[in-house]
């Protein structure tokens, strides 16, 4: 005979994974992308949750009441979407490389849109961050993300959260990395792109009836494309640095919502 408040329970703690789960996967990288179904990310979640749940069949919830219980589930959000969003942050800097790299060859104005996130984007950024996303995915990224959000579960219980001043720190730490790595990403082709200047600034003193804004707007494409070609063999390197960046962010995170 089947008990039903037994078979309520479990439910009720299949439904809690379901939700760290789910909001993990609707804001991480590789999963978030408009592009990709949402009936997938739906049974990805799903699925996935059927494999925490089976490994989880000991885990016991108390609480009182239904507010307690929504109390719990908005736990459970808030850990899958601290974590996806703030991975989802770190891929997001080479966006930011991307950016500063177009306006300093002077393809700033050249917007397209990206399908993927319904936003505007520059040229170069969208071609740094796709290379970037494939090297991701060839260096298994994201199998550490569903591995790490594996892994929560044992560190961070179901219903257990706790939001330690530390993650602070680590959000402040995170924003200013976001920066300087996006900067030493970008840092070739504005070298080189900041010497033409003072190239330019020279002939002008030199050369008054020349037009350098002419002649600088065609020179600096062609420079700040061919400092874009040589320093393209560096990218494995940046997806390292971001790989790193990720996993670091992770680790922190997890350690300041663990009870």
């Amino acid at each position: 005979m089947i008990s039903y408040d037994v078979a309520l329970a479990q439910f009720e703690i299949f439904i809690l994974i379901l939700m760290r789960m789910a909001s993990f996967i609707f804001v991480a990288p590789f999963f978030n992308t408009a592009n990709t179904p949402r009936r997938s990310k739906v049974a990805l979640a799903f699925f996935l949750t059927v494999l925490i749940y089976s490994l989880n069949t000991d885990v016991v919830i108390e609480y009182d009441g239904i507010f307690e219980y929504v109390a719990i589930v908005l736990k459970e959000v808030v850990v899958g979407l601290i974590l996806g969003v703030m991975t989802s942050f770190c891929v997001q800097i080479i966006m930011f490389a991307g950016k500063i790299i177009d306006l300093d060859v002077g393809l700033a104005m050249a917007q397209i849109f990206d399908p993927t996130t319904h936003m505007q984007v520059g040229i170069l950024g969208n071609f740094y961050y796709y290379i970037l996303l494939l090297l991701l995915m060839v260096s298994g990224m994201h199998h550490y993300l569903i591995e790490a959000i594996f892994e929560t579960y044992k560190v961070i219980p179901i219903g257990k959260l706790t939001l330690s001043p530390s993650i602070y720190e680590t959000v402040v730490g995170f924003m200013s990395d976001y920066f300087i790595i996006g900067f030493r990403i970008a840092l070739p082709v504005f070298a080189a792109t900041l010497i033409l200047n003072v190239i330019l600034a020279i002939l002008a003193r030199v050369a008054p009836q020349m037009n350098m804004f002419v002649v600088g707007m065609q020179l600096k494409i062609f420079v700040g494309l061919f400092a874009i070609l040589l320093t393209i063999v560096l990218m494995p390197m940046v997806s390292t640095l971001i790989e790193n960046e990720i996993k670091s962010i992770m680790a922190k995170l997890v350690r300041g919502m663990s009870p």
